[in-house]
This record gives C-alpha cells, structure tokens and sequence, in this order.
C-alpha cells in the first residue's frame, strides 16, 4: 500500500475527506503516482499536490482517476464539488487576510532617515563655525549664506533635470517625448503560466476551466445570486486571466451563461447524475467584467450583479 504523508493541518476538512478519497482509489487499484500520472494524462507533479493537499485536482483529473481506479464517477465528482466550494471559501479568506495586511500604514524605524537636524545646530554643515554664531550680525549672515547656498542647490537642480530630459528626448520637447515613449497596454510582458496551466488571457476563451488547469486553487467565486434554489457564481482566475460562470445544484435543463462584453458562453450539465454545470472560459482582465446568468428548466431566471 503506498504510504502517504500527513495533510497539511489547514487543510478545510471538506478537502482533506476528498483528497483521503482519492488516496484509497489510488490504494485500492495497487497504483503508484508514476502509473496514475501516466494512465490519467496528467502530470505526476501535479498528482503529487493533488493527493497531498497541495492544489485541488481539476474536474477532468477526478474523473480520469475514476476511470483508471474503478471508482463510481459520480461519487467521486460529487465529493469533489464539495471540496472545491470548501476551497474557494478558503481562498476568499486567504485573498481577504491579504488584502487587509496590504493596507496597513507602512512605519518608519527609529533613525531610519537619520536624526533630526537644525540649521542652528553645531553639526549643521551650513551654520557658522565657531564664535560667529554667538553674534546677531554673525547670525544673520548666515541665514543669508544659507537661503543663497538653498537657491543655487535648487536652481541647478532644476537645470540638470531639465538638461536629462532634453538628452533623452534627443533635442524634443520633453513632454512631447514622455507622451511618445509611454509603452501602450498591448506591449505588456507575456504571461508567465504556471506549470499545468495550458492558457492565459484570450487564449483561455472558450475553453474549459478544469482542463485547462484555471480552477481549483487558481480560481475563487468573484460575484453570487441566487435563483430559486440554485446559486449563480462568477469564477475567476487571475492567474489565467479568466472567467466563467457556475450554478450550483444543476439538473437536466437548467443552463448557465457568462458575459464579458460582446463575448458570451453557456454550459450546462455534462454528465448523468451530476449536480453542476459551468460554462467556458472568457477572457477578462478582472473579474467586474463578467457576468453570469442562470435559466433553470422551471422557468426562473437571474443574474450576478
């Protein structure tokens, strides 16, 4: 029997039922990681995270496990359904703790900027050495030679930022220059995918989220409704730059939509049995950019905000 490690203790507990599931799947049918990988089509570094609580598997992986271990597809979809909202709940709350730790006031250290000096002071590089101070006359020369010296550090200052900007611009207007080598959105860096994501941005439009490695740990629900019954979610992966909607429980005719401007895509139940339905991926650049709608088969009908 293959030894397995202990769960992480974060782990919701919805999720760590799920992955001991699979881990008996995978016991049962005398399967290593190596074979599971190779017979499922999915990578035997992603299993590795999958049946260590690492990443939650991707719907297509579950069901391929089904299929190679002999396991009831529905059984096993319908646990990871459950595991799946456990870890998106848990997501919001990593993204929210995030979120309010960003927002803290940054706070300077003791002497950080070094201490506070006066132009008075003996170590002051601009007051008068020795008895001078002591002087009213001596005194206010100072205070003379001190706004000059300020005036001039300021003028050629101005004139040595001015004098980069015109290099720079090579002999143009400066503003002119700045308006013109501004890098416009399209020429943003590529996007660096993670390893068993197969998709980002547009090119994720249309395309599954499961197999596509978008959902799972890399995806939350963005916006909800609710319709009879049923919730209507927005998923989001930022990470894949993409988003789809989901109605949750489904049945035989009910169907979900999601729009991102003039882009749109509808699912709806896929398999016998199954209790959810979502629909293919949109591209968006944020998850206010999508909407998801759901039209169950009794007739009610509603939309995320």
């Amino acid at each position: 029997m293959t030894r397995w490690k202990a769960l992480p203790d974060e782990l919701d507990p919805q999720v760590g039922e799920f992955v001991e599931v699979m881990r008996r799947a995978v016991d049962r049918a005398g399967l290593s990681v190596a074979a599971v990988a190779d017979r499922t089509g999915y990578g035997r570094s992603s299993w590795e995270r999958y049946l260590h609580g690492g990443l939650l598997a991707p719907k297509g992986a579950v069901v391929a496990l089904a299929e190679v271990t002999g396991t009831p597809t529905v059984h096993l979809v319908t646990l990871w359904e459950l595991a799946e909202r456990a870890w998106s709940r848990s997501e919001i709350r990593r993204e929210a703790i995030t979120a309010t730790a960003g927002t803290l006031p940054a706070r300077a250290l003791p002497g950080q900027f070094g201490p506070p000096s006066s132009p008075s002071s003996p170590s002051s590089p601009l007051s008068p050495p020795g008895g001078e101070r002591d002087r009213p006359g001596a005194r206010a020369g100072g205070a003379a030679r001190q706004r000059a010296a300020l005036f001039l550090a300021g003028v050629v200052g101005v004139a040595g930022v001015a004098a980069g900007a015109f290099f720079l611009a090579d002999g143009r207007d400066p503003h002119a220059a700045g308006v013109a080598e501004s890098p416009s959105p399209s020429a943003a860096a590529p996007r660096v995918l993670p390893s068993g994501v197969r998709c980002g941005g547009s090119d994720c439009t249309g395309r599954d989220a499961q197999t596509t490695g978008c959902s799972g740990g890399l995806a939350a629900t963005a916006k909800t409704a609710t319709v009879g019954a049923t919730r209507v979610e927005v998923r989001y992966s930022r990470t894949c730059g993409a988003a789809w909607g989901r109605i949750t429980p489904a049945g035989p005719g009910d169907t979900v939509t999601v729009t991102a401007g003039s882009v749109r895509r509808t699912g709806q139940v896929s398999a016998p049995g199954a209790t959810i339905a979502y629909t293919p991926m949109v591209a968006v650049s944020s998850a206010n950019e999508a909407t998801a709608c759901a039209v169950l088969a009794s007739g009610q009908q509603g939309c995320t905000p």
